[in-house]
């Protein structure tokens, strides 16, 4: 976090602060930080490969 964002940064008051790490913590990182939740995947990566398993599904089912 601290190389990411907060090195070098110069915030002007508190709520510009919070909003840039939110940004950066709701944004990008949890989006791309593995879970172990989701076996070691990215949240996205999790959904695509979910997504596309309902996509196999449908078509074995229409078939």
């Amino acid at each position: 976090l601290k190389g990411h964002v907060v090195h070098d940064s110069v915030f002007s008051t508190r709520k510009e602060a919070n909003s840039v790490l939110f940004e950066y913590i709701e944004i990008y990182y949890n989006r791309i930080r593995r879970h172990s939740a989701n076996g070691w995947l990215s949240p996205e990566a999790f959904e695509q490969n979910y997504l596309k398993s309902l996509e196999g599904s449908n078509l074995h089912n229409s078939v």
